[in-house]
């Protein structure tokens, strides 16, 4: 999938890049920063968000679309953590169906609901309205990455800024349900029922997801993460069937810029060798609470057949916990993370909750960050 050409060199392309001794580029590349007297990096997914004070101030009044739409609100919002925290990698603001929206879709993101599709997609026809996503749509996108990058640079030691998007399976399953669905009957009917149409429609969303994760790492972005939140409702031979080869392409839009890219889907235990093999094998795999952070490891580099960094897995839960509790289960992910070898990205096995406290939070990154390793 060629980029424009007019379009900047990406800020992180190799390891002897600028700004690639940064604790999380080390580590996604699969190198261990503790062995040369570094520390282990840690962001959150789901950073950026409602358990910030400074966030509910600056979104009063603004729904979240509209938010994604503002460059200055993206830039403030996704540098929000990196002040409070500290941690060692910023994620790009946005929501899973921004693309969607950017490409013509009419979708609205409803409180306490999710995102809602004004016309969802249940036959051929339906697909004419899916164009493919230009550099076009995406100069709200891109502009705000540079002023994020750029603030970056000036004011936070480089802090690599993870790309978002969300992955072709998951942008399917809305638009097919129509909303947000805990068993996704519609979306699993029709790839079994129209595997033509199935295919046809992931393909076109796995381009829409590829130009998304390319505009953001053309202007800045220095990773990407692949975010997949529906997929562990799928049995192995049918990711394999159907949704793997669409993953793939989406990760493969930004292959030629050498930016680490990181797959993540929650109750995927089954899946993870698979999701790891994709596009030849992905960097880091995320791995939610639900599986041993070694055993996701061993897993992942079984199916891919070669070393991945892992990413993972505190359950978000327990940042509710007495902190004695939660130390103990940080340090208990950090020694699976050892166990594991190669590269540790250190995250929570799914988003930060909503009532999560700040203060926990940035007690778990020093937390993190004291630690030296069991030997």
């Amino acid at each position: 999938m060629p980029g424009p050409t007019s379009s900047p060199a990406p800020a992180t392309t190799a390891p002897d890049a600028p700004g690639a001794q940064q604790p999380y580029l080390v580590a996604a590349r699969g190198g261990r920063p503790l062995e040369t007297g570094g520390r282990t990096p840690v962001w959150f997914m789901r950073q950026a968000g409602r358990s910030l004070p400074e966030y509910r101030r600056v979104r009063e009044g603004t729904t979240m679309l509209e938010s994604c739409r503002r460059p200055e609100l993206v830039t403030e919002i996704t540098l929000q953590p990196v002040r409070r925290y500290g941690v060692d990698a910023a994620i790009f603001y946005s929501d899973i169906v921004v693309p969607l929206e950017a490409a013509g879709v009419g979708v609205e993101i409803v409180p306490g609901t999710g995102p809602v599709i004004a016309e969802p997609f249940r036959t051929r026809a339906d697909l004419d309205r899916l164009p493919e996503l230009t550099p076009d749509a995406l100069g709200h996108v891109t502009e705000a990455v540079r002023l994020i990058t750029a603030e970056l640079a000036a004011s936070h030691g480089g802090t690599p800024l993870i790309g978002f998007a969300g992955a072709p399976f998951t942008l399917a399953s809305y638009l097919v349900e129509g909303g947000p669905s805990r068993d996704l009957l519609r979306t699993k009917a029709l790839l079994h029922a129209d595997p033509r149409l199935w295919h046809d429609l992931a393909a076109r969303l796995a381009q829409i997801t590829g130009a998304f994760l390319r505009a953001q790492v053309l202007a800045g972005a220095s990773a990407v993460q692949l975010f997949d939140s529906w997929v562990g409702s799928l049995s192995l031979a049918d990711y394999e069937r159907h949704v793997a080869a669409h993953s793939a392409a989406a990760l493969r839009a930004v292959a030629d810029l050498g930016v680490p890219r990181t797959h993540f889907g929650t109750g995927t235990g089954e899946l993870l060798g698979a999701m790891a093999a994709v596009d030849g094998g992905v960097d880091v795999l995320g791995v939610d609470f639900r599986v041993p952070l070694d055993v996701g490891a061993a897993r992942g580099r079984a199916g891919a057949g070669r070393p991945v960094a892992v990413q993972g897995n505190l359950d978000p839960a327990l940042l509710s916990a007495p902190w004695e509790v939660l130390r103990e289960e940080v340090h208990r992910v950090l020694a699976a993370g050892e166990r594991a070898g190669g590269g540790h990205v250190f995250n929570l096995g799914h988003g930060v909750p909503p009532s999560a406290d700040p203060d926990v939070l940035h007690r778990v990154v020093d937390e993190v960050h004291a630690w030296r390793g069991t030997a």
